[in-house]
């Protein structure tokens, strides 16, 4: 390229014009993003506008405004615009703070504004002593040059004045970086590259291909996730386009517990979340409560109060199996979470505790027609039914069991999973377990105690104990995603049918061991000692919890479901944002502050003192200059040549 269009493209990235263009821009484009809501499903979009005007703001990409692509190209052209101005006049800036101009010409001096010329009876080293006073109490640095008889005194303040133009436009190059950063345009560039693709189905988390899944690198992102008390997440949806995109999290979010007041009208009032952070890098969990504008802050990430809802209460309900090869499941449906039981899909819609309309009198009353819950079963050629029924935990055989539902749209109905209570009729217990039976690393350290505590442990050897354990992991693995079916059909393909019942007796042997010693490391945590014999209610919870995850994944047949009664578990909404760009944003503010201020309030100031040796006195001409604040500059000069001239009347 030859140089002088490198030189025009140069001085046009630097010109005002285009600065002042892409200023203009950017507020435009701020206007329609706050006057058009972002982010918002496409639907409601579709309502609000219509089709036509729908698919024109779509393609302007109008509903995301400030991670459009033509919005960072913006924020990217104003970055190096600002970059190349203050490339430009640096230097000449520095070089003007740091230059006094004690050099300058009395023909020079005589052509500035505001000058004066005075006369004194003081020699001209009587005169400099006053006048170093003079301009230190008027907070004037200075210097003087001295050309034989004759003294230059050279003096100016409000430096800062000048700096504060490379303040404020590096603070303009700061923000701009930090909108960047926190505008997607990672996740634009990933996109354009085909390294991610929108999600549009309504499916469990742990459906969502890996092409819809985000890291938990991923820089920026701004994501929400519903947890009910009781739960914790370790993942969180982004709203992109017109569906979602999955957000891992490097910790998981427990709920501890939801509250919320309301109004006598039956509006909330106020909400808040007790949170707790798990994190394998703390040494014990985080503990905050977290209410609408009050966050939690952690590595980075916030976690806001955004929202409430059910979190898909415990629901307790008596199933009855539509099949022979089905038995009574206790499953605990958390609102708009899924669950795979069968090779169906249950996904709950929604649930009320209370259904709030106006009384049939019409006199402006409410009446309650009691707690419903709709939700659907997910067929795999993608069929479903749909359910409207209550909740509550029910006793089944002397026992306490929990229910949870499953659907695969919100028209469709539900079917549920039964899970055992402990002896405190919660849940807990049998999550710990089951969770922990689907968390590789914990059963990957079980199975290698269980496979050092056999009776053959000691004569073998590492590598045996190893294999041994690999074993156990592989039929753990088989048993949560298909049972003892599962097993067995392992079994009848690798086998001849001579050799099946007795390999089916060990497998379910050493199976049972590890699962045997799971449940006493669960036990352990609760602070109960194995050491001693189980409880009676303990070793029978054992076997129900054993027989539910083996039904887990059967749960795919319609049930006939009899309320009893129903525990409500409310859900928090939280908002999680990891947002590095703030960090960036928040000072280039305080530094567009203080380039601002310093423009505005420490304009800079020049004066120059010419003092002349005529005879036994001193000519002195005074003369200043100011940038900006004139009248304020005039009402400063006319002081110091007052000053001056007592200081000459005294002389």
């Amino acid at each position: 390229m030859p140089q002088s269009t490198i030189r025009i493209l140069f001085r046009f990235l630097g010109s005002m014009n285009l600065a002042i263009t892409l200023l203009v821009a950017i507020a435009i484009a701020a206007v329609i993003g706050t006057v058009v809501r972002q982010n918002q499903p496409y639907p409601d979009y579709v309502l609000k506008f219509g089709p036509f005007w729908f698919e024109l703001f779509k393609s302007l990409d109008l509903f995301n405004v400030y991670s459009s692509a033509w919005f960072l190209t913006i924020l990217g052209f104003l970055v190096l615009s600002t970059s190349v101005c203050v490339y430009r006049n640096l230097p000449r800036i520095l070089r003007d703070v740091n230059d006094y101009r004690e050099h300058s010409q009395r023909n020079a001096l005589l052509k500035l504004e505001h000058r004066v010329q005075l006369e004194t009876a003081g020699s001209v080293r009587d005169n400099l002593t006053v006048i170093a006073a003079l301009l230190k109490a008027h907070r004037y640095n200075f210097r003087q040059r001295s050309d034989g008889v004759d003294v230059l005194i050279a003096a100016k303040k409000g430096s800062g004045g000048r700096l504060g133009y490379i303040f404020s436009h590096a603070a303009i190059i700061v923000i701009c970086i930090g909108g960047l950063m926190d505008g997607n345009l990672p996740l634009k560039i990933a996109e354009w590259r085909g390294k991610i693709a929108v999600e549009t189905r309504r499916i469990p988390a742990g459906e969502i291909p890996p092409i819809s899944t985000l890291s938990a690198a991923n820089l920026s992102f701004r994501a929400n996730v519903d947890i009910a008390e009781g739960g914790q997440a370790d993942l969180a949806f982004i709203d992109y386009k017109n569906g979602y995109l999955l957000q891992k999290l490097p910790f998981a979010i427990y709920v501890d517990d939801f509250r919320i007041e309301h109004y006598p009208s039956g509006q909330p009032k106020s909400f808040e979340s007790d949170l707790v952070i798990i994190d394998p890098a703390l040494s014990e969990p985080l503990k905050q409560t977290i209410s609408v504008n009050h966050p939690l802050t952690y590595q980075g990430y916030t976690i806001y109060q955004n929202s409430f809802g059910d979190g898909g209460s415990r629901l307790n309900l008596k199933a009855w199996p539509m099949s022979a090869n089905q038995l009574v499941a206790d499953l605990q449906a958390t609102v708009k979470q899924f669950t795979q039981a069968g090779g169906q899909q249950l996904e709950i819609s929604d649930f009320r505790p209370f259904n709030v309309n106006p009384a049939p009198s019409g006199d402006k009353k409410f009446i309650s027609l009691g707690p419903s819950f709709q939700y659907k079963l997910r067929r795999p050629d993608g069929t479903a039914n749909e359910y409207l029924t209550y909740m509550q935990p029910i006793l089944q055989e002397g026992r306490w069991f929990y229910l949870s539902g499953m659907r695969a749209k919100v028209s469709e109905p539900f079917n549920y999973w039964f899970m055992p209570a402990d002896s405190e009729k919660r849940l807990s217990r049998f999550m710990a377990f089951y969770q922990a039976l689907r968390n590789p690393e914990v059963i990957k350290t079980i199975a290698m105690k269980t496979a050092a505590s056999t009776e053959n442990s000691k004569q073998s050897s590492d590598q045996e104990r190893l294999a041994v354990a690999q074993f156990m992991q592989s039929l753990a693995g088989q048993f949560v995603e298909g049972g003892y079916e599962k097993i067995s059909a392992g079994i009848d393909q690798s086998l001849e049918e001579g050799r099946r019942q007795e390999i089916s007796q060990v497998y379910v042997t050493v199976l049972q061991r590890l699962l045997k010693n799971l449940y006493l490391e669960i036990l352990r945590d609760e602070g109960i000692d194995t050491g001693k014999s189980l409880t009676e209610f303990d070793t029978q919870f054992f076997s129900d919890a054993v027989e539910a995850v083996n039904l887990a994944h059967f749960y795919n047949a319609p049930l006939f479901l009899e309320l009893k009664s129903f525990q409500h578990i409310e859900a928090t909404g939280l908002q999680i944002t990891r947002s590095p760009g703030k960090w960036l944003v928040f000072p280039g503010c305080l530094l567009l502050v203080v380039g601002v201020f310093c423009m505005f309030y420490l304009p800079q100031r020049r004066l120059w003192i010419l003092l002349e040796a005529r005879g036994t006195g001193t000519a002195m001409l005074l003369a200043g200059s100011a940038l900006r604040n004139r009248y304020d500059f005039d009402k400063e000069f006319e002081l110091i040549k007052q000053q001056l001239t007592q200081n000459a009347t005294f002389a």
